[in-house]
């Protein structure tokens, strides 16, 4: 049997694709590149933006239309399973904490039974991974998250926290490093709650990872800043190690603490650009990611800012702009919502000034010689990673005998607001 899978979302839910290839191929599927391909089509899914959802949706109804055998599995199977049945009535659903159930899931549906593994509480993820030798490696060290944001679909999804035990997580991380993997993404829905449940925390198992023989860099998922007090010293010590990145994405969401409270954010903006300061002067180079969302429903024009002053005062290296848009379940569906012209206005205006703040850090590079971490090609170039994370393009790798895995010392000859341009010297 042939099964192509397609994931959308996070990095955690390519993590669980990951395991779910692994898994299929063990039990004798073979897991192919493309759908035209596959007897039998895995959708891991993803509910965080509407506009990923439609996607989603208009891609079950074509493969319905055109009578394909589906496994529907991710955050959708989880949050949305009714949506799923009503548009594709004979898919096999999985939620998250199912998929070591994904060969019975295959099977059944390339045998048309249309069954429903919707457990929450699953295995111990890193457990399932098969060490396959890739140059990027995904280890989940959590599921589920102990935040009640308003907007949030997610957490209906993945339920509440159940972190991983630390020894299974460094085994993984040891087998991908002695397999040749160069880059782990350590990644979870949030870093920030990991090991709350086990009375330990990200910066212990940082610290456990530092002691890892070989040759790889780590990168720390994403880190709600609302936990962060309670280990912040600890995690700026674990940083001293070079076996991570530094940098660290930490989603404020807005500038407003109004508009935090009424997001049901654990942390308001001043802690945010405590926790900025502390960590810029603590980890040399550090770069730092941070989400916003604009057109909350309760967002005035003052609200919007307050945002756009936070993020000219903290002058993130990486942002990411998303328009709000209600998820069904969400205590923020209820609320009256705003225009969406109004949305996409200040959409423009804070990616304008996002693209503005991202080239003026990443110009600062320019006519320097970095080391890169090369990741993977890209349509005639090559991927990689600074020290601190950013994104780089190599052109002319092949004369500079370059390759993914590899490590080169590379001269940045321009610069955009998304990455750095280099050639080999």
């Amino acid at each position: 049997m042939r099964t192509y899978i397609k994931t959308y979302g996070c990095t955690l839910n390519r993590a669980d694709s990951d395991i779910m290839a692994g898994l299929l191929e063990g039990g004798g599927v073979e897991v192919v590149g493309s759908e035209r391909d596959a007897e039998v089509i895995v959708l891991n899914t993803c509910t965080v933006k509407r506009p990923t959802e439609q996607r989603i949706l208009d891609n079950i109804k074509r493969l319905v239309k055109g009578d394909a055998r589906l496994v529907v599995a991710g955050c959708m199977a989880g949050a949305n399973a009714d949506v799923i049945r009503k548009h594709a009535p004979n898919a096999v659903i999985v939620t998250t904490g199912s998929i070591d159930r994904i060969v019975d899931a295959v099977a059944d549906a390339n045998n048309g039974a249309a069954s429903d593994y919707s457990r929450h509480a699953g295995p111990d993820k890193p457990a399932l991974l098969k060490a396959n030798g890739s140059v990027i490696a995904r280890v989940p060290v959590s599921e589920g998250c102990l935040s009640a944001c308003s907007f949030c679909e997610t957490r209906f999804a993945r339920g509440r926290l159940n972190s991983f035990p630390e020894d299974v997580i460094l085994r993984a991380v040891e087998n991908a490093a002695k397999a040749g993997s160069k880059e782990i993404e350590l990644t979870s829905q949030d870093m920030g709650a990991y090991g709350a449940d086990r009375k330990t925390d990200i910066a212990g198992l940082m610290r456990e990872i530092s002691e890892i023989d070989g040759d790889f860099k780590v990168r720390i998922g994403m880190l709600n800043p609302d936990h962060l007090h309670k280990y912040i010293d600890e995690l700026i010590a674990a940083f001293d190690s070079d076996r991570f990145y530094r940098f660290l994405h930490l989603p404020v969401q807005a500038g407003s603490d109004r508009v935090l409270m009424d997001m049901g954010r654990g942390c308001g903006s001043g802690t945010f650009m405590d926790h900025v300061k502390r960590l810029r002067r603590g980890v040399k180079g550090i770069a730092i990611e941070t989400d916003i969302i604009v057109g909350y429903p309760t967002e005035t024009e003052e609200d919007f800012d307050e945002t756009l002053g936070l993020l000219k005062t903290a002058r993130p290296d990486m942002i990411n702009i998303s328009r709000f848009g209600a998820r069904e379940h969400t205590r923020a569906s209820r609320l009256r919502q705003l225009g969406q012209l109004e949305i996409k206005r200040r959409s423009v205006a804070a990616s304008r000034l996002a693209r503005r703040i991202q080239k003026e850090k990443n110009v600062s590079y320019v006519g320097r010689t970095i080391p890169v971490l090369l990741t993977e090609p890209a349509r005639g170039s090559l991927n990689g990673r600074t020290d601190s994370y950013r994104q780089v393009v190599v052109r002319d790798c092949d004369a500079g005998g370059l390759a993914a895995g590899g490590y080169a010392d590379l001269n940045v000859y321009s610069a955009s607001s998304n990455a750095l341009y280099c050639r080999p010297e």
